[in-house]
Formats: C-alpha cells, structure tokens, sequence
C-alpha cells in the first residue's frame, strides 16, 4: 500500500487539494503543486511536555515531504510541532511562516532565516499561496494567535485556529471575498468554541463548506464531531460540511 507522503506527490496536478492529518493539521497542495502545511502536529511531544497521550496516528514523518510553506497559527507544541519542525526545515525550500510567538520560539531553534512573523492584518504571497493574517481569541495566555485566510487560486479557505467565538470580527475574514472553505476548533476548550459555536460562526460566513477539526486527538482536549452535526442540521439544514477521515482529501476546481 502506498504511504500517505506517496498519495499525496503523486495525486494529480491541476486542482486544489486539502488533506486531513488530524489534531488541526492540514496539507494543502495547490494546482500548481505547491505544499502547504497547516499546523502539523507529526510527533508525541505534547504526551513529552504535557502528558497529553496522542489518541490518533500520524501519518506522515517528518522528513518524508519537503513543503514549500509550513504554517504555525500559535506556538502550543500540536500547532508549532517542536519535535518534528527541525527535520522539516531541514532543507533549504520551506518557509515557516508563523505567528509572533511561534516565530520568536522558531528564531531560538535556529531557523530565522527561513521565517517571516505573522501578525494580524499582514499579508505574504509565497509562490502561487497568498496568506493573510486574520483576528483570533485563543485566551490572553496566547495574545499572539491568528487565524488565515490562504487565497489559493480562486480558492479562500478560512483557518480559524484555536479560538473563541467572536461573532463581531466576521466582517474582517470575508474582506478577503467569499469563504470557499472555513475549518474551525469545536473542542470548546482551552479557549475555543465547542460545537454549537462553530455552527453559529459558520452561520454568518455561510462558507461553501466547513470542515471542522481539533477533537479526537488527545482525551483531554474534547470536540464531538457528532454534536457538530446535530447542531449544524437543526440550525443551518442547508449547510455543506465534511467531517474528515485521517488522511482523507477533498479536491476543488
């Protein structure tokens, strides 16, 4: 059977493709085939500093893809992956854009050279990937956090990260366009929405389909994609979602 790092390289060029690795982690690869990786969580460290067991396998090594750009919305280990990150910048091709508390975290690890900083209301265009650096309420533990918009071709897609719910600050991630696809924490701890909140968040952005993420990986961290469902049916009938298997792609024009 194929490894997921094969599945990937050799899934065809010519369309937008978005895999699932678990936890909030995403692999998008672009019609062009740029790699773009989105809070990867490749490692066991947070069971090593926290004692959070992982509760669901990873499929990718470290250092079995070479991404283009590595994307850290916050500096918590299942986000800015401090095990397996010096495998993956072991190259000189990625770059690591990250927020501020995840850049400074990366400068001490020695890869400075290879990051830019992401601050809320920042653009970067790397290659055929425009990121903008939207608002996100993930506790004042973590004043740095963002979410993104990634502009990939036509495609918007909307990372929220670890965040609460703030219904207000809709206006800012649609001033972009309209939200092709939004994926959203519905854990609803640590700081960020449970399930019913994710449904009223995707009610107002009214993307074309919402994935939601976090849940699963660790016992402690909750999320019932189950509940998102109910909830998502009974409030929004007409909504578009996914849930994602581990390693599942959803593929768009």
């Amino acid at each position: 059977m194929d490894s997921f790092a094969t599945r990937v390289l050799n899934s065809p060029i010519g369309k937008t493709q978005i895999f699932y690795l678990g936890q909030a982690g995403f692999l998008v690869k672009t019609k062009n085939g740029t790699l773009i990786g989105v809070d990867l969580y490749l490692s066991n460290c947070c069971e090593r500093i926290y004692g959070f067991k992982r509760l669901m396998p990873y499929l990718l090594e470290p250092t079995e893809l070479i991404f283009d750009v590595l994307l850290a919305t916050h500096a918590h280990e299942d986000h800015f992956d401090v095990d397996s990150l010096p495998a993956m910048m072991h190259n000189d091709k990625t770059t690591l854009l990250a927020a501020k508390d995840a850049y400074e975290q990366g400068c001490k690890m020695g890869f400075e050279k290879q990051m830019a900083c992401l601050t809320e209301g920042c653009s970067k265009k790397i290659k055929d990937i425009l990121v903008h650096a939207v608002f996100c309420d993930h506790g004042p533990d973590t004043p740095d956090a963002i979410g993104v918009v990634l502009e990939v071709g036509p495609l918007r897609i909307y990372v929220a990260g670890d965040t609460a719910l703030h219904l207000e600050r809709v206006p800012e991630f649609l001033k972009y366009g309209p939200i092709d696809v939004m994926i959203c924490p519905i854990n609803g701890r640590f700081g960020n929405m449970n399930e019913l909140e994710a449904v009223q968040l995707c009610g107002e952005i009214k993307p074309k389909i919402v994935i939601p993420c976090h849940y699963w990986n660790f016992a402690e961290h909750g999320g019932d994609p189950s509940l998102f469902m109910t909830y998502l049916k009974a409030n929004i009938p007409d909504q578009n979602y996914k849930i994602m298997a581990i390693g599942e792609m959803l593929e768009f024009p």
